[in-house]
This record gives structure tokens, sequence and C-alpha cells, in this order.
């Protein structure tokens, strides 16, 4: 089995889109992470879930999450209100990093390195400089590696 035959059609973001729009593409996906892309859909680099949450929490309860506890559940409510007017362009790292993409030929095995090189739980599927083709999740991954798809 090729990255082509496990990737699905994945929703992506661009630089420019609001982080809290990105952070409800998320959660109302159940996405592990979301695929950025530039104004021609090529993937530009895989944002983790975590990496959205880390721009949307405080960063003295980053620092110390014991911090958290003191803030009452109304007030922690209010936290996101922070990430207003951010936008994506604001989680992405400052200096180039190769985006976790494979090539629609890649073998499973492939699939499983890049994921496990670049720590995050989502590829992109796309031709060298080409338009994303789609994405594969660990979950989709592992599914097809136990049998179990």
């Amino acid at each position: 089995m090729r990255a082509r035959d496990l990737a699905v059609p994945f929703p992506t973001i661009s630089r420019t889109d609001p982080v809290l729009a990105a952070a409800r593409l998320l959660a109302a996906n159940n996405l592990p992470g979301l695929i950025v892309v530039d104004d021609a859909g090529r993937p530009v680099t895989v944002l983790g879930g975590t990496q959205v949450l880390r721009l949307v929490i405080p960063g003295y309860c980053r620092e110390d999450p014991t911090l958290a506890r003191m803030i009452d559940e109304p007030s922690a409510d209010v936290f996101l209100r922070g990430a207003e007017g951010r936008t994506v362009a604001d989680l992405l790292p400052h200096e180039r990093v190769e985006p976790p993409v494979v090539e629609p030929q890649a073998t499973v095995l492939e699939v499983a390195a890049v994921m496990a090189q670049k720590r995050i739980p989502l590829v992109a599927v796309a031709t060298r400089g080409g338009p994303m083709i789609g994405g594969i999740t660990l979950d989709a991954l592992l599914d097809r590696m136990l049998g179990t798809a």
C-alpha cells in the first residue's frame, strides 16, 4: 500500500487564518493537527493540535501548569480571548523547517518514519512542489499497519 491509497481529503488552513478558526477546525473535526498550505495549495507545514493550544493558553500557565489551578472556570473560559487577532502565522517557526510531507508513492513504512522523525501525528501527501493530495493521520496509519482497517 502506498501513501496515495491511505491519503484522505483533509481540511487545510492558511497562514492568514485566525488562530481561533484553526482551534475550531481542530475541535469540530476531532483532528490531531492541521495542514497549513500556501496560496497554491502546497503544504507549508503541519501544526499539531498542541501547537495551536499553546497559543491560546496564557504563557504563565504553560510555564507553570499549577498556576492554572488558581484560575476559576468562568475566568478560564476568557483566556481564549487572548488569541483574538492572532493568525496561524503566529504559530509557525521563524526558521524554515521541512514540512512532514510524503510523496504519493511513499510506502507505509516511509510514512511512519516521517511521522516519527517529525514527532507529529499527521502527514500531508503531495507531489514534490505540487498541491496537496490529502492527509494521513497516525490513527489511519496504525489501523493499516495493525491490519484493523
